[in-house]
């Protein structure tokens, strides 16, 4: 039987680790623990929850076409479970609770067994409570038949994850009596002077009070501050290292397992070729940064020529945290730390389409808050060129007019908001149209969230990924779903179409249907939107070369569009793979009709 090593001895050795026997057998079994860890952040000590007794990320590496089977023993004090984010398996398997099984008793060891019928790199992790974010994440590698198409001298694993001070259960609370609890990049005089001299007194005072009406805050890019980014486990103090000898070739298998936190990752001196993302090929482009949501893979290669030390730099989207890990020629080597860049901030643009672009006189918003729960029988129709009041405002319209379900469409286009003649009194919008260089269509025009890499390099974009080779036939949907990803950041519900998972019903699909999903996200928040048991084929306008997700990120005030082949039985979880997103309420489950016996 082969078991689950320990991974960091093969750094200095710069070897791949293989935990399939070493015959070729077609069937393995791996045992996996989970326990209670202490956890070193380097600059705090926490309890927590891992696996094999580490805070070491546990790796599993397996190949296609074998089956596997994996004793989990759980040494928790509670109920417990795993899921296998990304993988195509029976869904008794997708260790969901309530959902795909009844979960993992303490002291008990549940035996999942399936097929593996992909390759890639895929990650797992708790689906019980806040278990996730207190530690219980660990990798996936899968050797494809034939070995990888694209080869390369070393393989390291990069997992990324927002470890923070406190557990799961009590941030949640905190958030629940205060959603700026951990918002440490809250406004102050300084920046009230600073905007002063940058746009007029005037105006940032008019600013400030609209941010005020909204109870909102520009800087609120990230629900949760205060966290010590790790790579692998380590922190920028403790130094990951991976090894290399100049020439050599090096494929980075990054994963994000936050909770909450998007990563932006750069590598000074090194192009990445990004050659995989979600576990997918695709054709290969290479670009100097890359942003990451909470849930996604991608696979790079670098090709560090000089004897030198080389900085992985993940700095998490709303620039409050960063860590450091070191490609080096030889142990004891440690790469620079670079200074955190400008904080973003929110723009109208980014409230979800319920501002974008618009002026506040004679809005609802003007003189009450708005839940952004109750949208409902809103008519945005009025918006464009034009002085009426909005009364009844349809957000459904917030696109323009809705297409047809098999039309392909473009992500949300927020330009025809901004005729309204309703402005701002003593406002500057400049900042908020589409600015020079902004062309990513995954972001809405004018975001203040649109990537942009260092020193004007190329940045990653949705639109850059094709498909190398096409996974399913490529036909119209048989039917769309819109899904409005709809929230109350002041009371922390987080909803889609209005609804938290308690208060809808589940989401029925047929076997052998194709769905087309159009996401319409109307808060300031991003989402990463995970269908656990089938793919995402995300429409970037490329036909059958569309790239193939497990996971697909929502930007602030943006309408999305993803394809499922619906090829599975049983019942699956849909939701929000934020951790507190999800438990307040942006989870669905679905459901199959039909299909083999």
């Amino acid at each position: 039987m082969p078991t689950i090593e320990p991974w960091r001895a093969a750094i200095a050795a710069g070897a791949s680790i293989i935990l399939s026997a070493t015959t070729a057998a077609h069937s393995e079994t791996y045992d996996i623990s989970v326990d209670k860890i202490r956890i070193d952040a380097g600059d705090f000590r926490k309890s927590g929850i891992g696996y094999n007794n580490s805070q070491t990320p546990t790796i599993l590496r397996f190949k296609e076409g074998e089956d596997v089977t994996l004793n989990v023993t759980n040494n928790l004090g509670e109920d417990t479970s795993i899921h296998w984010h990304g993988l195509i398996l029976p869904f008794d398997q997708d260790g969901v609770p309530k959902i795909s099984f009844d979960g993992i008793k303490p002291g008990e060891t549940f035996t999942y067994n399936f097929p593996i019928k992909q390759a890639g790199t895929y990650w797992f992790h708790s689906h019980s409570g806040f278990q996730e974010p207190d530690g219980a994440y660990g990798a996936i590698v899968i050797e494809p038949r034939g070995g990888e198409r694209i080869r390369a001298n070393r393989d390291y694993v990069v997992q990324l994850t927002d470890t923070h001070p406190q557990r799961g259960k009590r941030i949640m609370r905190n958030l629940k009596m205060s959603a700026d609890y951990y918002n440490r990049s809250q406004r102050t005089l300084q920046d009230l002077i600073k905007d002063s001299g940058n746009i007029g007194l005037k105006a940032a005072l008019e600013d400030r009070k609209m941010w005020g009406r909204m109870r909102m805050m520009p800087t609120d890019v990230e629900d949760v501050q205060g966290f010590t980014p790790m790579i692998n486990g380590e922190s920028t103090e403790q130094n990951w290292t991976g090894l290399f000898k100049p020439g050599e070739k090096v494929r980075l298998r990054l994963i994000n397992s936050s909770a909450m936190a998007y990563f932006d990752l750069r590598i000074p001196g090194l192009k990445m070729t990004v050659v995989q993302a979600d576990g997918n090929d695709v054709k290969p482009v290479t670009v100097d940064e890359l942003r990451i949501s909470v849930a996604e893979t991608y696979d790079v290669i670098v090709q560090p020529k000089e004897n030198r030390v080389y900085s992985i730099v993940a700095e998490s989207m709303g620039r409050t945290a960063l860590v450091r890990g070191t490609l080096a020629p030889r142990e004891g080597m440690a790469g620079p730390v670079p200074p955190l860049r400008e904080k973003p901030r929110l723009t109208m643009a980014d409230m979800g389409g319920m501002m974008g672009g618009m002026g506040m006189k004679g809005h609802v918003m003007q003189n009450a808050v708005m839940p952004l729960d109750d949208m409902s029988g809103m008519d945005h129709s009025a918006m464009t060129g034009t002085d009426q009041p909005m009364a009844g405002m349809d957000h459904s319209q917030m696109a323009g007019a809705a297409p047809a379900p098999q039309a392909k469409a473009k992500p949300m286009d927020h330009s025809t908001m901004a005729g309204s003649d309703n402005s701002m009194a003593g406002m500057d919008h400049s900042a908020m149209e589409n600015t020079k260089g902004q062309d990513d269509p995954f972001y809405a025009p004018g975001s203040g969230l649109t990537p942009n890499a260092s020193n004007g390099g190329k940045f990653l974009s949705y639109d850059d990924l094709t498909a190398r080779k096409p996974l399913y036939k490529d036909r119209p949907a048989t039917r769309e779903i819109e899904l409005r990803l709809t929230g109350n950041m002041e009371r922390y519900i987080w909803s889609i179409n209005g609804k938290k998972l308690s208060e809808a019903e589940p989401i029925v699909l047929k076997y052998g249907e194709r769905v087309r999903f159009k996401f319409v996200n109307e808060t300031m928040m991003s989402h990463p939107m995970h269908l656990h048991g089938m793919w995402s084929i995300l429409d970037t306008g490329k036909g059958k070369y569309d790239p193939i997700k497990h996971t697909v990120s929502v930007a602030p005030g943006t309408t999305v569009y993803t394809e499922t082949e619906v090829d599975v039985t049983g019942q699956w979880a849909f939701h929000c793979h934020l951790s507190y997103h999800a438990d307040a309420g942006m989870f669905r489950k679905v459901v199959i009709e039909g299909g083999p016996a």
